[in-house]
């Protein structure tokens, strides 16, 4: 993995992600996604995702082809395509089998922006590299090709713990662009960050 990590930093843990996505979810705030080529954001914005407990879920009803690595062991990526055009990452957390995720909604860009900036050309400034779920994806390189990929082992890509702790205090609001259980209160966000997606 590449030099973005610090002595300081540490992968985040199995028993850091089996646990509900709910309490997951906010204690990603301030943790790293990096890249093997040296692209890391820390994560300002998250949703959380609970499986048969949550209609906005992809896998309230169930495990399908495309929900199978979200019942699969905590710690992975699931990555889905979204409106035709747009992929969205997600750590998988809670226990095995339960279905349950949190999507990562923005980084603020830390290490690699050259790297950034030339997979996203039309970003005019820093904030707008990771500004969104599919921002970021696109910023940091992330296709179906990660879906499934081990976040804690770390091969191409690992989320972080750079001794960064999550902010004392964060906002909790409804999640963004849902049909379906949109009154649920699982996204939170670093105040005051420029780089959250919406306010």
């Amino acid at each position: 993995m590449a030099a973005t990590k610090t002595q300081k930093s540490r992968p985040i843990t199995r028993a850091f992600c089996n646990r509900d996505p709910l309490v997951v979810a906010p204690e990603l705030l301030n943790k790293v996604l990096i890249c093997r080529d040296g692209r890391a954001g820390r994560i300002v914005e998250v949703e959380a995702y609970r499986g048969a407990d949550d209609p906005a879920a992809h896998s309230f009803r169930g495990k399908t082809p495309r929900t199978e690595v979200m019942f699969g062991p905590p710690g992975h990526m699931y990555v889905y395509f979204t409106y035709g055009m747009h992929w969205c990452g997600n750590v998988v957390c809670g226990p095995k089998g339960e279905g349950n995720a949190v999507l990562i909604r923005a980084l603020q860009p830390i290490a690699g922006l050259d790297l950034m900036y030339a997979a996203r050309p039309l970003a005019k400034n820093d904030r707008q590299l990771c500004n969104g779920p599919a921002c970021l994806t696109q910023a940091m390189s992330m296709t179906k090709l990660q879906n499934g990929i081990d976040l804690i082992a770390g091969d191409d890509y690992a989320v972080v713990d750079d001794g960064t702790p999550p902010p004392s205090q964060l906002v909790q609001t409804t999640r963004i662009g849902l049909t379906k259980a949109a009154d649920y209160p699982w996204r939170w966000y670093v105040p005051d960050s420029p780089y959250v997606s919406k306010k």
